[in-house]
């Protein structure tokens, strides 16, 4: 599919981050790739249609550049390419049948709801996209090909956070919005009405724009081919801003190097400089700090500017005077005189090899992942493992007396396999919280909520989910629905209320409807109940106590792993917590003195516990 049809990149009404992120990588994809951060209707899509319309034709076709977008439920197989069963079959030869990211090559793939993927086939698309080369070792086939692509994901915060891990492989990262200004909403809904009216009117409206950002894109391109100089004082202030804002790992400092010498080659140049560094520093750095998961994401211009104020102080910042407004600086493409020569290194466009080596958290057998073996089946056939299949069957016809083909070149059903899949484990930690007066009030709930904080700390840095169900006076609230999103539970949990009665069996039952429906939705995900109560149910029937056990029974029906955390203190004890554990087939720990941190020890006791 192209984007023949495209919104001019060039139309957008303001967002100057996002198309200077989409331009730099059109002119060097190995900068990783774009990720844009943003609520719905923001135009993330939109954008990366309309970059595609800008790169140059494929050599040798004349065919517009490709725009691909990758499908939420794509399999590994059909992104990387897998066994071509009809040369299989027929011809017994093991050829590759490409996939998504041969079809994206010289073009654009883009991927909506990254953060929804899952993350070994993101691992895949940024490697390829950092390298230029999808290489497949897999079904008997050894096999890799050319894919120079942009890499453009997108997602909504509130729908939850991508692992830091995978965060820091993008390269650039910008957060967009819908503007609040009404006479630029205007605007914005003005051109695109227009635009779809007469898509070809508006596109010629437009043309002299496009055709000059392409005719950079390709310039910028060859410069940077040729090699653009990055001199040293550039490097220090790329890797000295990196240190003062706390980046993670190396990667800011290369990206930074990179994108500054891509921006250099866009903008005419054959060499960086150090305010190359500070436009593209918010793009670079904002989504590999170093923080806490309550914390606000990007980079606070203030922040940015006190670290460039102190590398000045100890004369390491090159850069002359404040960095100006992005409105005052030169449009992309103008001409500047060249800097003077100086000393550094040239980046220049090479193609590497990536690494095999992935090492990521742990991994358990899953309906959807890569297949790590192949089985006679004992029933009926799921998943069919292809290349299994196929070798069985050729192998059975070598083994047949001649003349007596019972199948032909078919395979038989003696000869299918049954796919056994792996995939990282993520879990769901549903929190039920007694709120009532018997849990010692707004004391106590701020001890839980402690906890949550905690669980989301480890939410963000892998990919588990954390849901909140408060129960008191005579119903249970949902307090928090499963997310892993930063943004969501700060709003969430900003006042909880406490008090009144205590409705024990809703509370529960709340907190197994919570891991049902999330199940359902995902059943690779590992649900856990935990429920912090002192046992004394007061609320809920005529034996409210009776229906709190019952409750319980129905965690243990399901099958569902469970915790009880005994916040009963005082100097008489009853000990009804412990036997509501027993109910849920639950594990039991008692804490009289509830604290946020050792009610999340607790529960990070059975989350690292994989069953």
């Amino acid at each position: 599919m192209t984007a023949a049809l495209a919104f001019p990149l060039s139309g957008f009404v303001g967002q100057d981050d996002l198309k200077l992120a989409l331009l730099l990588h059109a002119v060097d994809p190995r900068l990783g790739g774009v990720l844009i951060r943003g609520e719905k209707g923001s135009g993330k899509s939109t954008a990366a249609r309309g970059l595609a319309a800008l790169l140059p034709p494929i050599p040798d076709s004349g065919r517009p550049a490709p725009f691909v977008e990758l499908p939420i439920g794509a399999t590994e197989d059909r992104v990387v390419g897998t066994l071509d069963l009809e040369s299989a079959l027929v011809e017994g030869r093991r050829r590759l049948q490409p996939g998504l990211l041969a079809a994206a090559h010289q073009g654009v793939l883009y991927v909506d709801e990254v953060n929804l993927l899952p993350d070994h086939l993101v691992d895949l698309l940024i490697d390829a996209a950092a390298f230029g080369i999808n290489r497949i070792e897999r079904d008997g086939l050894a096999a890799e090909h050319p894919c120079r692509f942009v890499l453009v994901g997108s997602m909504n915060p509130e729908e939850g956070e991508l692992r830091p891990q995978l965060l820091d492989r993008f390269g650039l990262a910008v957060e967009v919005r819908a503007p609040r200004d009404p006479a630029t909403r205007t605007e914005v809904v003005r051109r695109r009405l227009a635009f779809d009216a007469h898509p070809a009117a508006f596109i010629a409206t437009f043309s002299d724009q496009e055709r000059a950002l392409a005719e950079a894109i390709a310039a910028a391109g060859r410069r940077l081919a040729e090699g653009v100089a990055v001199p040293e004082a550039v490097l220090a202030l790329a890797s000295g801003l990196c240190a003062e804002l706390d980046a993670e790992g190396l990667r800011a400092d290369l990206v930074l190097a990179r994108g500054a010498a891509a921006l250099a080659a866009l903008d005419g140049r054959e060499e960086a400089t150090g305010d190359d560094v500070v436009r593209l520093a918010p793009l670079a750095l904002a989504h590999r700090r170093r923080r806490g998961p309550l914390d606000s994401p990007g980079l606070d211009p203030g922040a940015l500017q006190d670290a460039l104020d102190r590398l000045d102080r100890d004369g390491n910042a090159d850069i002359d005077g404040d960095p100006p407004p992005l409105e005052d600086r030169p449009a992309l493409g103008s001409e500047r005189p060249p800097a003077p020569p100086a000393s550094g290194i040239r980046l220049a466009l090479r193609t590497e090899r990536p690494s095999s080596v992935l090492g990521r958290r742990a991994r358990g057998v899953a309906p959807r992942g890569g297949i790590v073996a192949a089985l006679a089946p004992d029933g009926p056939v799921t998943d069919v493992a292809v290349a299994a299949t196929v070798t069985a069957a050729a192998a059975r016809r070598v083994l047949e007396p001649a003349g007596d083909p019972p199948a032909g070149d078919r395979p038989a059903r003696a000869d299918l396999r049954q796919a056994v899949r792996e995939a990282r484990t993520a879990n769901l930690v549903v929190l039920a919280v007694d709120a009532s007066g018997s849990m010692g009030g707004q004391r106590r709930m701020e001890a839980a909520k402690g906890a949550v904080l905690s669980l989301l700390v480890d939410a963000y840095q892998r990919r588990d989910r954390v849901a909140l169900v408060t129960f008191a006076g005579e119903e249970a609230k949902v307090a928090l629905r499963p997310t892993g999103s930063v943004e969501v539970a700060r709003a969430r949990l900003t006042q909880l209320a406490t008090g009144g009665r205590t409705p024990l069996a809703a509370g529960v039952r709340a907190a197994l409807d919570v891991a049902r429906s999330a199940c359902r939705l995902d059943p690779g995900r590992r649900p856990i109940i935990v429920v912090v109560t002192d046992g004394r149910a007061t609320a809920g029937g005529p034996e409210p106590a009776a229906a709190a056990l019952t409750a319980g029974a129905e965690v243990a029906r399901a099958g569902i792993e469970a915790l009880v955390v005994d916040a009963e203190d005082g100097d008489i004890r009853l000990g009804l917590a412990r036997s509501l554990a027993e109910a849920m087939g639950a594990r039991y720990v008692a804490l009289p003195d509830l604290a946020g941190e050792s009610l999340a020890r607790a529960v990070g006791a059975v989350v690292a516990d994989q069953p």
